[in-house]
């Protein structure tokens, strides 16, 4: 059987939205075999498999209080335990560090260091997990933290983690249920830089974002919104309205995003992921804001051509580093007394 067989295991959701059907397509082209995984049959009788690419992101969210996700997850690791030559896109304990946002902004935070001479910066934060409001607020001024602030769930994946809010004073904290994170919001034009990252190569595309807001604290109700909505493509809120003339900001340079994505790709261990930067309307520094796993990939036609080179890549260096299969060497003839 041929070596270059592609495992994709996905949601339903997840494989519509990428189009594996088109993808499949292509790579068998290339003469790569694409192969839908069922997660709740034996991965053995569907294998082998040189690649595993995998959003196993619901899997493992409700593994938490599910015995039937966590059987799957369990039998998805038995498979890749007993197969360690499968190269998963991406590591199992990767992804789960992005799922959690107190982990994945606390890698945020660390980056600051290597990547301050591109002006690159993470906005302070607080990790939230107790109900007593005087704590909270408490923490929010020992931490430096400024108003307005964005309230964002702890998990990071689901329908509910794009479910945020916008707090503009101490009473405000009120409306902060844990576990969550509270994020300084930092004023940026409205503009969101997403950037998608593809093995080797990334690709950024620009997307409607919140407006401006003066700087707190002040009494204001707190705004409720969905990210996923603001940020559409086709987005058009009164959230998005910038209500003043603000010139136009300059986009990210392409030598900072590059050190960027080459920092968080070497720190995550990940080639399937997404970026969320935002451009500081005061500073010009370019501020993260989130870190996503595998992404829709809206708005970059290269998807395609890009995952299927970063996989033609792996595959390839996985044949020189997996020796293939030999015959043993015929047994020489006896020799003889002359």
């Amino acid at each position: 059987m041929s070596r270059r067989r592609v495992g994709f295991c996905l949601s339903d959701k997840k494989r519509r939205q990428i189009n594996l059907v088109a993808f499949a397509e292509l790579c068998a082209s290339h003469s790569v075999e694409v192969v839908e995984i069922d997660l709740s049959q034996p991965l053995e009788s569907q294998g082998p498999f040189a690649v595993i690419v995998h959003k196993l992101s619901d899997v493992i969210v409700k593994a938490e209080y599910d015995s039937q996700s966590q059987q799957l997850l369990d039998n998805f690791q038995g498979y890749v335990s007993t197969h360690p030559h499968t190269v998963l896109l991406d590591p199992l304990p990767a992804m789960s560090q992005l799922l959690d946002r107190f982990a994945s902004y606390r890698i945020m935070s660390q980056l600051q260091n290597s990547l301050r001479d591109w002006r690159i910066s993470s906005p302070p934060y607080l990790e939230i997990s107790t109900s007593d409001l005087s704590v909270i607020q408490q923490d929010v001024e020992s931490k430096g933290l400024s108003f307005p602030l964005i309230c964002k769930t702890r998990v990071a994946h689901g329908s509910c983690s794009h479910d945020m809010s916008l707090i503009f004073s101490m009473a405000g904290l009120s409306e902060a249920h844990p576990p969550c994170v509270l994020q300084s919001f930092v004023n940026h034009g409205a503009v969101l830089h997403k950037v998608f990252v593809v093995g080797e190569d990334h690709f950024t595309v620009e997307r409607p974002s919140l407006k401006n807001f003066p700087p707190g604290p002040y009494e204001r109700k707190t705004i409720f919104f969905n990210s996923h909505q603001v940020s559409k493509p086709e987005s058009c809120s009164h959230l998005t309205a910038l209500d003043e003339k603000v010139p136009r900001l300059p986009p990210p340079s392409g030598e900072a995003m590059v050190a960027l994505v080459r920092e968080l790709r070497a720190e995550l261990g990940m080639a399937l992921f997404g970026v969320d930067v935002i451009v500081n309307i005061n500073t010009h520094t370019l501020t993260i804001i989130d870190i996503n796993i595998f992404p829709g990939y809206e708005g970059v036609p290269q998807f395609f051509s890009s995952l299927l080179s970063h996989i033609e890549s792996v595959l390839d260096h996985q044949e020189l580093e997996v020796p293939q299969a030999t015959c043993p060497p015929a047994p020489s003839a006896p020799q003889t007394d002359l």
